[in-house]
């Protein structure tokens, strides 16, 4: 543990300093954190009383059960934004991955680094730590502010509980930690075969694209973000960090690494 705290400190000290990816850990849960915010905002005084039932796709409409009309307006604008608290995890662990570790390759620092008596699991648990735990904890954090403001904006109380449903617990305490470590295991596997932190990033971010046609399926009225999609998220996720994990063990070969990675 104490060789992997090291990296974590390590990382962090060196990658903090991006402007970038301070940029991606500061504004972007701020702005997140304020759209779903000004939405419930606006909607609350612009959608006329008793319309609501042709505002919304029917399979969510089904799913609000015994909300007004109104309130399923406004809980299917706000689903969507549940796929934003998803996202985080996966966009800041990604910025900072891509400099941390593609970084090792312009700073030459991996060759000290690897002289070192860490082991290469030492090594490489690090860096996903040090990538992962500030996208977790931001995470986490953007969604309490979310929930403690709520009430600020005049959503009603059936409004305010659905955020708190198994749905929105699961997406951002369960499926956004996968997420997390999904982007980072994908970016120490891309690292090996680019030199660029740019390539390395926006590579990554193909893992935005599930998410992506989620949202666009609900907006269609194709499915909807419910417990049974997000269980199926979740195992989907779980087979792909177990996969991502070995791949990126495999790539990270410690004897031929600093011959390959040119």
């Amino acid at each position: 543990m104490k060789h992997i705290r090291t990296i974590i400190a390590k990382e962090w000290a060196e990658v903090f300093k991006n402007r970038l990816v301070f940029f991606t850990i500061v504004f972007l849960p701020l702005i997140f954190t304020a759209l779903p915010l000004i939405m419930l905002s606006v909607t609350k005084s612009s959608v006329p009383e008793g319309s609501g039932s042709s505002e919304v796709p029917q399979m969510f409409a089904a799913a609000c059960g015994s909300m007004s009309a109104n309130d399923c307006v406004q809980a299917f604008m706000l689903n969507q934004f549940l796929l934003f608290f998803m996202m985080m995890p996966l966009i800041i662990p990604t910025t900072i991955a891509a400099y941390s570790i593609v970084g090792e390759k312009t700073t030459r620092s991996l060759e000290p680094l690897l002289a070192t008596p860490i082991t290469t699991e030492e090594l490489l648990i690090g860096k996903a730590a040090a990538a992962s735990l500030p996208a977790i904890v931001v995470g986490w954090a953007s969604f309490i502010v979310f929930i403690l403001l709520i009430p600020v904006t005049g959503a009603s109380k059936a409004v305010q509980l659905y955020v708190l449903t198994p749905t929105w617990l699961m997406g951002v305490f369960v499926v956004g930690p996968l997420m997390a470590i999904a982007a980072v295991n994908l970016a120490i596997f891309i690292s090996s075969r680019v030199n660029d932190p740019r390539t390395a990033e926006q590579i990554s971010m193909v893992l935005l694209v599930p998410i992506l046609a989620i949202m666009f399926g609900q907006i269609a009225g194709k499915l909807v973000i419910d417990i049974q999609l997000m269980l199926i998220f979740i195992a989907a996720l779980i087979a792909a960090d177990i996969g991502l994990v070995f791949l990126g063990v495999k790539m990270f070969q410690r004897e031929t690494i600093l011959t390959r990675w040119k």
